[in-house]
């Protein structure tokens, strides 16, 4: 998806900076990263700082910035939609409907995308970006805090202690799934998606887990 859109716009002044928000390092990062094999930036974020800064709480969200460094649209979920909500869990695939919905809007948040960059549609107005901006509030500043030392700890190997910080991390900013990974269990493939995070997903209800942006076919 992402290397798609960047040679469909690598003329227009245009770049992608893709961060994995991976606080076991560049070895847990580098076999996704290798296996997409892009021509743009990757980086490895292992504290999640720029998650913190710009207050993103799951993967994949975006932030656009203009030509000027202003932030013209701000985090939200970039092509991804619920419906792995109904993959079937013993062959992990979905209905041909629901992967067509799926390809659907992927594709319409990449047009989204072209858009901006060719004329500017989508972006919003300053008042607009601020007033979007996640609000960083005392509960999650203090979640940031436990979940910095936890990987601190960890990293150290003191595996007991970590897990109690990044335990109150995620208590501290529940809406955080950026943070509830970190220490979930991993299921095969490497992927937080064990048990642990089907029952957290079942709990949202009618909830959803990506909240659609608000642009068109989204």
């Amino acid at each position: 998806m992402w290397q798609e859109l960047f040679d469909s716009l690598n003329t227009e002044n245009f770049a992608i900076v893709a961060v994995a928000e991976e606080s076991l390092g560049a070895e847990q990062a580098r076999p996704w990263i290798e296996q997409a094999n892009t021509t743009y930036w990757n980086l490895i974020d292992v504290d999640h700082r720029v998650a913190a800064l710009y207050g993103m709480v799951n993967v994949p969200q975006c932030v656009w910035i203009d030509e000027a460094g202003h932030i013209v649209r701000p985090p939200e979920v970039a092509g991804s939609t619920d419906h792995f909500r109904r993959m079937d869990p013993a062959t992990r695939t979905l209905a041909p409907e629901d992967m067509a919905a799926r390809l659907a809007t992927r594709e319409a948040y990449m047009q989204a995308v072209r858009d901006w960059v060719r004329t500017g549609k989508h972006a919003l107005a300053a008042d607009s970006v601020q007033e979007k901006l996640p609000r960083i509030t005392p509960e999650i500043a203090l979640a940031d805090a436990n979940f910095r030392l936890g990987i601190w700890l960890r990293r150290h190997g003191r595996e007991t202690e970590a897990a109690g910080f990044l335990a109150e991390a995620s208590r501290l900013h529940p809406a955080s799934w950026n943070i509830f990974r970190q220490a979930a269990e991993k299921n095969e493939t490497g992927l937080a998606a064990g048990p642990e995070f089907w029952e957290r997903v079942q709990a949202l209800g009618d909830r959803p887990y990506y909240e659609p942006p608000d642009l068109p076919g989204l």
